[in-house]
């Protein structure tokens, strides 16, 4: 049911206050007695699978709490920023570099070894390191040494995907999503180093990816390529519901590469980033936005149809943070707009009023799919972090 009233969401302590609220689900129970975090709760709360530390997780609460501890101030939020570092060095980390993808009860249960989970590391790294924390920086710098000796195909101009755990296998799969994230790590370790390395990769894979590689999908960026970076429209074409390698046109990936393009455009301002974005941003609402139900849809496929109607938590805040850059960047008020209407959509539905933080999934008509909150990887990452990123448009 629809509230009769609304917060100001654009107002800076309403989003402060809603970041509050969010890391107060999470704190203390996440704290892990044996190290790192807890990455499973219900919707009240509860940790439904304690021995599980999956490595995006992990990293996503080292994240969140160094950009607490840079902005608030508090030092808990400092001390858990390095409990998380702590323990994505000491554990996740193995002997010969990489970081194991699923950890259950102290066992490695999933060695693939991941440049998705990897660009975590650095994200998480730099952040750390934006918040004083000076260990980040060994991470930063080993972690990105490790990627491009493993991952970066410097004649294709981007990273591959996945290797085995003796990293003597790499697989012939290549997708957007691992560049998207290493493109968003890179833009933070930039913002931690000043470095030019690491916004040179950033505009690199921007380039490649919304630019060159769209062009073979009509503008838009598909999710899945072959060994030679050739858009491959079979892979998982029966799985449009996938977490990780979802087949479809995703429209919480397309704005997010815009957001992604508007924070170039602040360090190296140029017309064609803000020029895609709006054009990125554009076509994912005109495809993903739910004129029934209301809220952004999870896939779309190349006929325009819902090929997965159901409506993610990260699709919607991604989508207003990238609408709000746009509003700011551009002054036109169809971008205010969406911003307001999908988060009143999200005040309707996706917020959970009663206990906390985000729900994850809700079926088309915004009814619940499960009491799962926040599975492994879940950690409202990106929730917070679109409202942060909100607040630092001026």
């Amino acid at each position: 049911m629809a509230s009769n009233y609304y917060p100001d969401f654009q107002d800076p302590a309403f989003l402060n206050s809603h970041i509050h609220a969010t890391l107060d689900f999470y704190a203390p129970r996440v704290i892990a007695p044996d190290g790192g975090f807890y990455g499973c709760f219900l919707d009240d709360g509860t940790c439904f699978d304690p021995g599980a530390r999956q490595l995006v997780g992990s990293a996503r609460y080292t994240f969140n709490y160094a950009v607490a501890a840079r902005l608030y101030g508090e030092a808990q939020h400092c001390e858990w920023a390095e409990r998380g570092l702590d323990f994505l060095t000491g554990t996740h980390r193995q002997a010969n570099g990489h970081y194991a993808w699923l950890i259950e009860d102290g066992v490695i249960t999933d060695p693939r070894v991941m440049a998705y989970g990897h660009a975590f590391v650095i994200l998480a790294a730099a952040s750390c390191l934006r918040a004083g924390i000076a260990s980040g920086e060994d991470v930063l710098e080993e972690t990105f040494t490790f990627m491009e000796d493993y991952f970066w195909d410097a004649e294709a101009g981007a990273y591959n995907d996945e290797r085995d755990d003796t990293l003597t296998w790499v697989s012939p799969y290549r997708g957007q999503n691992a560049n998207m994230h290493m493109c968003e790590a890179l833009l933070e370790a930039w913002k931690a180093t000043q470095s030019s390395r690491y916004l040179d990769r950033a505009e690199a894979l921007a380039k490649k990816f919304c630019f060159n590689l769209a062009d073979q999908s009509g503008g838009q960026i598909w999710e899945h390529y072959d060994a030679d970076w050739n858009v491959d429209m079979t892979y998982n074409i029966d799985k449009p519901n996938d977490r990780y390698k979802p087949w479809g046109f995703q429209p919480g990936h397309q704005t997010e590469w815009a957001k992604l393009l508007l924070i170039l455009n602040e360090h190296r301002p140029d017309n064609k980033w803000v020029s895609k974005a709006k054009s990125q941003y554009d076509e994912a609402i005109d495809t993903g936005w739910d004129e029934t139900y209301g809220g952004i849809v999870y896939g779309v496929a190349p006929d325009g149809s819902y090929c997965a109607a159901e409506k993610y938590f990260w699709v919607q805040s991604e989508t207003f943070a990238t609408a709000w850059r746009l509003y700011r960047v551009t002054g036109e008020p169809t971008y205010l707009d969406d911003y307001n209407r999908i988060w009143r959509w999200c005040w309707d539905h996706m917020i959970d009023h009663k206990h906390g933080a985000w729900f994850r999934g809700l079926n088309r008509d915004g009814t619940k799919t499960s009491h799962e909150k926040s599975p492994l990887g879940k950690t409202d990452y990106h929730t917070m972090g679109a409202c942060w990123d909100v607040l630092s448009v001026k």
